[in-house]
């Protein structure tokens, strides 16, 4: 993108990104959009800096928020009466995924996130991120790897189905 790309001009591209990833994170709609809102007014704040490439940079902050809300929703839910209505089956695999996401190295937390939490291709990934489709295989490749580990680590089941896809 050039300096004249203006925020309003890719505002529902960014929003649609972030909602994405945050919701594949979360499993909740209403939750992902707040997320999404929150990342969009921190993009604007920081767009002049931003506006060349915000679309990592909005990937890593709405999968950070996610992953922060996540954190929270799992520290206060106390079920109430039947407590297999109110919480959700898969929060507990969701919170070790996120954990295990925020010890990959930072490079590698992109590449997975963006490659396939926001299911974006090889080229694009290098794109964004300034490097090559050989680079972004590589990350991806140990990425996946140290979450395979770290998901088994945890006892997760299902682990040994994170793979990659060409």
């Amino acid at each position: 993108m050039s300096e004249a790309v203006r925020f309003e001009e890719v505002f529902s591209d960014l929003y649609r990104l972030a909602s994405r990833v945050s919701f594949r994170v979360l499993g909740d709609r209403g939750d992902a959009e707040d997320v999404a809102r929150e990342a969009l007014a921190r993009t604007h704040v920081r767009w002049a800096r931003l506006c060349d490439r915000p679309e990592g940079w909005i990937v890593t902050v709405a999968t950070n928020l996610a992953i922060d809300r996540l954190r929270r929703r799992s520290r206060t839910t106390e079920p109430v009466g039947e407590p297999v209505a109110l919480v959700e089956t898969h929060l507990s695999e969701r919170i070790d995924l996120a954990r295990a996401l925020r010890r990959l190295s930072r490079r590698q937390r992109e590449v997975v996130v963006l490659r396939y939490l926001a299911d974006w291709p090889e080229l694009e990934v290098a794109d964004v991120l300034g490097c090559t489709p050989g680079t972004v295989k590589s990350h991806a490749s140990r990425g996946l790897a140290q979450l395979r580990h770290h998901l088994e680590e945890k006892g997760v089941r299902g682990g040994d189905d994170v793979r990659a896809s060409g």
